[in-house]
């Protein structure tokens, strides 16, 4: 099948207008929900948020109305009906409507009005974590999903495959079926049979080895379930005359809630360190003595000797790496109990390891993987002795309860039938069906239940090991009590299962999907319509990260899908992401990557349903620009695959997909947003261009796009990574553009072009602004908040027609003794500590300035504050301009890497709609009196 690109398909909705603000803030929301979600089924990285592939999936299915002239022949006609579809989106995407049936069938109903009473089915090849398909079915739609990896596999069988199969079915847990009268809707049979099988396993396991978990004696001569055992790695000193088994620690503190203080107090008492609880605030660790090991190396604490990282890899690789117990956390009064190291809680833990460990070597790319460098190269290696027998009983468990529920299920009348794996619905397949998502809850254990779980002093509980997408090196460890309550126990995780097949966002629609394991350059495409997150080039190792879970699934679930784990780690070689390792160079990694991509998006060209447009989405962050030819080669390589195998990009949307709160952009200017292109096959009959014709098109089209990016909810830290979709959508449009020695110009070059533009953009508005912020964004430019010479700073307001002297009086700076320097936003809150700040009584006011206290407002005391404030700013003050120079501002600070000041105006232009929209609350509040 030959798509056909003759015909004019009808334009969809995601081609011409999202109710973007709404979206990117319930998929933002949606990232800080944990209970319930269906992600926490199991870990996978950089998930999309469900309300975000709803959202595409729905307005890549629907028709916009300016294809229907004769039905709404006026401006006001489509904007009236584009404003219906929108509000069915702006419900879709809201978390507690994600169940709502009578919704979810409205927008079936206008999907299947949009393509002639037939959806076709959508196709997902790079499925992932599984928020696309998933989506698909909730939408009623056929849903097809590949992946590569087996464990992105075994997550969309559990979302997507398995809950169909058995829909209404009660639960065969003997009695449990009793303790409901009605019946067993969606998946809640399946559910409480998860549950209570899940129980059953942790009884059974606390049988086995309930003895390597003893409970902790407390002062009054009670006994406490422990929650945690804190551990510091250990090397010998390297400096002969002291010799101890000096602690590598990265903080000492154990609780750091107010009034409940607590920390490890460490002593060295001949060639033996001792660790005791402390709660004395007098004596308890600054950021200055915080630990002892960092980026640099580590301190003895005995001898005061610097040890260098090089001397703690080689002890680490050589074996010599040892641990020493700190503290055991321990369940109290509605608090936690802290109690220094004891024989009782120590021994325990010395026990060998278990003979039955599943093997599997660890990737040592050094960009993600820390670990390995100090000689943990093995899976089994992240993982404490008797943390190994703990995985090893819960994952032989699976197998056993397995049998058992197929016992049940068969006494409670269903027949034997065919296993999972063969398509089977009776006994067997449901048996594996549940000892799927217990095995996967053993994933999720090994995630909390390893050596490199740090503990958190302020939730004062084990954080899991993915924080983030690597496998870094942690020195003091937390080992969580798997046979407890609290986070990290088998129980915790069960119910968080539980809450996951419970909640609003897990499907109670029947519509059958199918997972397979495949190479997405191996996929047919025929008749799908095709929406997918592909991997973002190098930024995620899956497969390396993938091997950390998959020994463990495959030790539970190998007789189920026999097929899946038949290898002893993840498939790699044909992994599309570019890496170096793998690939022997960049230059290898980048070619490897182009060519899949170009493979793929072939054979999605030919095969795919034409009249819809296709998605993709990317989040990869240009990081590479210059002003020559240079650009990301993530971006660059990625689109390069993309318009050699003959598409063009017909629309691309930002969408804000990750949380402010996660761990990177909390200390960085990372990218929060995925951009969701729109694609369809370019038309066999596109022209070539000339250099010079494609650049006059760029220049016409890029800056009122990039306006109307500036005017959405765009963050400016994502505003160059959004720029590329409209001027991609230009260069794609085109069969070739030539250069002028008639060689084709490269999506590289395209890019460079690009940002050119959106540089000159952003310099134009600068004449947008008064006198005053004009000088300001120029002496901004030069110096930030740093002092200059009076006599530039002077020549430069006049040649923008401002006085220095009307500047200070303005509160825009500070001249003193011959220097020059603009206020940043902390020194205005120092000069406004002790009274309030009133732009309304202000008569030198300008943008710059109402910038700058919005700027403090937001950082110091957060939206509230800041709307509060601009909603007494005089209407003289354009809004829109006082967006645009926090976008200016930031670009500024970023490309002179001034990141604090980045990060704080990246912030205001997030934020600003939100200010805006509360500040005319304010308004009206005042104006009312109340």
């Amino acid at each position: 099948m030959t798509a056909d690109t003759t015909a004019v398909p009808r334009r969809k909705l995601i081609e011409v207008a999202l109710p973007l603000e709404k979206i990117n803030a319930e998929s933002a929301r949606e990232k800080s929900i944990r209970h319930g979600h269906p992600s926490t089924l199991h870990l996978w990285w950089s998930r999309k948020p469900l309300a975000t592939a709803r959202a595409v999936l729905f307005a890549q299915l629907v028709d916009d109305p300016s294809s229907f002239p004769d039905r709404f022949p006026t401006e006001e006609a489509v904007a009236k009906e584009r404003r219906r579809l929108h509000e069915i989106i702006e419900q879709l995407v809201v978390w507690e409507n994600a169940g709502d049936e009578s919704l979810l069938r409205r927008a079936y109903e206008e999907i299947s009005a949009s393509t002639d009473g037939n959806p076709p089915p959508v196709l997902d090849p790079f499925a992932g974590g599984g928020s696309i398909p998933l989506e698909a079915q909730r939408l009623g739609l056929e849903a097809q999903a590949s992946d590569l990896n087996p464990v992105a596999v075994l997550i969309n069988k559990a979302l997507i495959e398995i809950p169909p199969k058995f829909a209404g079915q009660p639960p065969v847990f003997p009695g449990a079926a009793d303790a409901q009268i009605t019946t067993w809707p969606g998946v809640t049979g399946l559910a409480e049979d998860v549950r209570r099988y899940g129980q059953w396993m942790r009884d059974e396991a606390e049988k086995r080895i309930g003895n390597l978990y003893p409970k902790a004696k407390l002062a009054d001569g009670s006994e406490a379930t422990v929650i945690a055992w804190i551990w510091a790695r250990t090397v010998v000193c390297p400096n002969p005359a002291c010799g101890i088994n000096m602690p590598l620690v990265s903080k000492w503190w154990l609780c750091k809630k107010k009034g409940r203080e607590a920390y490890v107090k460490p002593s060295v008492s001949g060639k033996k360190v001792i660790f005791t609880v402390s709660q004395d605030l007098d004596s308890a660790p600054t950021k200055e003595n915080d630990g002892t090991v960092g980026r640099s190396g580590a301190v003895c604490i005995g001898c005061g000797a610097a040890v260098s990282l090089d001397y703690i890899r080689s002890e680490g690789q050589g074996g010599r790496m040892g641990m020493q117990l700190m503290a055991t956390a321990a369940e109290g009064n509605r608090r936690r109990v802290y109690l220094s190291p004891s024989p009782d809680q120590e021994t325990p833990a010395s026990v060998g390891r278990p003979e039955d460990v599943p093997s599997g070597t660890l990737s040592v790319h050094p960009q993600y993987m820390g670990a390995p460098r100090y000689g943990l190269t093995e899976v089994a290696d992240l993982f404490t002795n008797r943390q190994l027998w703990s995985m090893v009983t819960f994952s032989n468990l699976v197998d056993e309860v397995r049998n058992r529920i197929r016992v049940d299920g068969l006494s409670a009348g269903n027949s034997e039938g065919d296993s999972l794996e063969r398509g089977g619905s009776g006994a067997a397949a449901y048996a594996d069906a549940v000892a799927t998502y217990l095995g996967e809850t053993v994933g999720r254990l090994a995630d909390m239940a390893n050596s490199l779980c740090a503990w958190e002093p302020i939730a004062e509980c084990p954080r899991h090991l993915f924080s983030r997408q690597a496998i870094p090196m942690i020195w003091d460890l937390s080992e969580g009590n798997p046979l407890g309550s609290s986070s990290g126990s088998w129980l915790a995780l069960l119910e968080g299962t539980r809450r996951a097949f419970g909640s609003v966002a897990f499907p109670r629609l029947s519509q059958p999907a199918f997972v397979e394991q495949k190479a997405a350059q191996d996929v047919d495409f025929t008749k799908f319509v095709l929406s997918t997150d592909p991997p973002y080039y190098d930024y995620v190792p899956y497969s390396d990260l993938a091997d950390f879970f998959y020994p463990w699934l495959r030790s539970s679930l190998q007789d189920i899908y026999p097929s899946l784990f038949s290898t002893l780690l993840t498939p790699k070689r044909e992994e599309l992401v570019a890496n170096t390792l793998r690939h022997g160079s960049k230059t290898g990694a980048q070619e490897f990557f182009e060519e899949g991509f170009f493979d793929v998006f072939s054979s999605a060209r030919k095969g795919i349903d034409s009249s819809i447009p296709a998605t993709l989405y990317y989040a990869f962050k240009q990081t590479e620009i210059t002003k020559g030819e240079e650009s990301s080669s993530g971006w660059s390589t990625l689109l390069e695959g993309l318009i050699g195998a003959g598409w063009s990009i017909t629309a691309t949307w930002p969408v804000r997909s990750e949380a402010s709160n996660r761990m990177r952009s909390q200390r960085s200017n990372a990218l929060g947003s995925s951009i969701v292109l729109a694609l369809r096959p370019r038309p066999d009959t596109a022209s070539i261009a000339d250099r010079r014709g494609f650049i006059n098109a760029l220049a016409e089209e890029l800056p009122r796009s990039l306006k109307e990016l500036q005017q959405g909810a765009i963050a400016p830290v994502d505003l160059p990574q959004a720029a590329i979709g409209p001027g991609m959508a230009v260069f794609s449009r085109y069969a070739q553009v030539l250069n002028d020695d008639g060689s084709r110009m490269t999506v590289r070059a395209a890019l460079a072009r690009i940002n050119e533009i959106l540089d000159e953009v952003l310099a134009e508005q600068e004449g947008d602004f008064d006198p005053d912020t004009r000088f300001a964004i120029a002496w901004f430019r030069q110096h930030g908040f740093d002092a200059g010479k009076f006599a530039d700073a002077d020549n430069m307001a006049r040649a923008r027609n401002a006085s220095l002297e009307h500047l200070e009086r303005s509160g825009i700076l500070t001249s003193r003794a011959g220097k020059v320097a603009l206020l940043s936003p902390s020194t205005l809150g120092e000069r406004y500590a002790d009274k309030e700040y009133d732009p309304a009584t202000d008569p030198h006011i300008s943008t710059w300035e109402v910038v700058m206290h919005l700027s403090r407002a937001l950082t110091e005391k957060g939206v509230p504050a800041a709307a509060a404030l601009l909603s007494q700013v005089p209407e003289a003050i354009d809004r829109d301009l006082c967006k645009e120079l926090a976008f200016l501002l930031f670009t500024i600070a970023e490309d002179a890497k001034r990141t604090q000041v980045a990060i704080e105006f990246n912030s205001l232009g997030t934020a600003w709609n939100d200010i805006v929209a509360e500040s005319r609350n304010a308004s009206t509040q005042l104006m009312l009196g109340t």
